[in-house]
């Protein structure tokens, strides 16, 4: 299953490239098919699953020929697709909703986690601590249970047939600062190494606190950075913010983001380096746990 959400993106693209190539105006568009402007305007900002009938009806009005009509069909039933988050809705929150739908069909995976530990490589203690720690961003009635599945869900992204690569970059204050009790840590960290030393799709990184980055550049939030086995479906960042998620893929604001990552990708220590650092976390949480 492909992102539905970039297929709807996609789809985007290609429906105004085709009306500007027939030097169609969305108005003229929109009467020429029978539905409302604002119908044409929300199809073309990616906000509403796409109606085939519709999208038919704009290919047959815009003389689209056979094989491009196949190829932008197929987009837009790929875009009208229900993911399985759905049925986790109200465990997940609408948020953890979003990653795992940028994260379906996505050939690799880039992140950089500035205050946590990524979702993708939680143990489910550290899971079940940091979801009963954020309830408050659920909707409905808690059940960690059920939260627990949605991530664990999440997780088998990467363990599907032909699933990404997925590279972190954890800083080190997510591992210095942590989010879960002593012992949970401990078993988190000794996950990390595990992870890192017998899975050869998932590196691990991790920037040090005194890390000299390129240009003195501050990274103000965390960020993932998505591409796609089809070349023409945009690569996507998200950037997790305090209260929302922006989600990029335009040129402009994608670069800007790829270059950062370059970045702390050169300050980050290397793998080996990275897993030897988790390993002594874990060693002295056990020393001073047994202490």
């Amino acid at each position: 299953m492909i992102s539905p959400f970039v297929r709807r993106r996609r789809l985007a693209a290609e429906l105004i490239r085709l009306r500007e190539e027939h030097d169609y105006s969305a108005a003229d568009l929109a009467k020429a098919i029978g539905v409302a402007r604002q119908r044409i305007s929300r199809l073309e900002n990616s906000h509403v699953s796409p109606d085939l009938d519709e999208i038919m009806r704009v290919l047959d009005v815009l003389k689209v020929g056979e094989k491009r009509w196949a190829k932008i069909m197929n987009i837009a039933r790929e875009a009208q697709e229900r993911g399985w988050w759905e049925k986790f809705a109200d465990e997940m929150g609408p948020r953890q909703a979003l990653y795992a739908d940028l994260e379906a069909g996505a050939r690799s995976i880039c992140e950089y986690q500035m205050s946590l530990l990524p979702g993708l490589l939680q143990t489910p203690a550290f899971t079940e601590v940091r979801a009963r720690a954020d309830r408050a961003a659920h909707t409905g009635q808690f059940d960690p249970t059920r939260a627990l599945e949605a991530r664990a869900a999440r997780q088998r992204v990467l363990d599907r047939p032909g699933g990404p690569t997925y590279e972190v970059i954890i800083d080190e204050l997510a591992v210095r600062r942590f989010a879960a009790p002593p012992e949970v840590v401990r078993g988190q960290m000794d996950h990390l190494v595990d992870v890192g030393h017998h899975r050869p799709k998932i590196t691990i990184r991790i920037l040090p606190l005194n890390a000299s980055i390129a240009g003195h550049t501050v990274p103000r939030s965390p960020f993932s950075i998505y591409r796609y086995p089809d070349p023409d479906d945009p690569v996507v960042v998200a950037v997790d913010t305090v209260t929302s998620d922006l989600v990029l893929t335009d040129t402009t604001g994608v670069g800007n983001y790829l270059e950062l990552y370059r970045r702390l990708q050169e300050a980050a220590l290397t793998p080996a380096d990275s897993l030897d650092l988790l390993a002594t976390v874990a060693e002295d949480l056990t020393n001073a746990i047994g202490a």
